[in-house]
């Protein structure tokens, strides 16, 4: 699956500039893209980052 593929979510209390990052729940792990640079690339990781602690 690419980048382009992923269901990219950003919270609604994003501003209107696009200051914030994406997200999108892929398999295994959580990928994370910057709103204003889609194209330059993604952090991927896994479940444990994301858990509560």
């Amino acid at each position: 699956m690419t980048a382009r593929q992923y269901a990219w979510r950003k919270s609604t209390h994003s501003g209107q500039e696009g200051d914030c990052v994406e997200v999108a729940a892929v398999a295994a792990h959580t990928a994370v893209r910057d709103t204003k640079a889609r194209t330059r690339g993604r952090l991927e990781l896994g479940p444990t980052p994301w858990r509560p602690s």
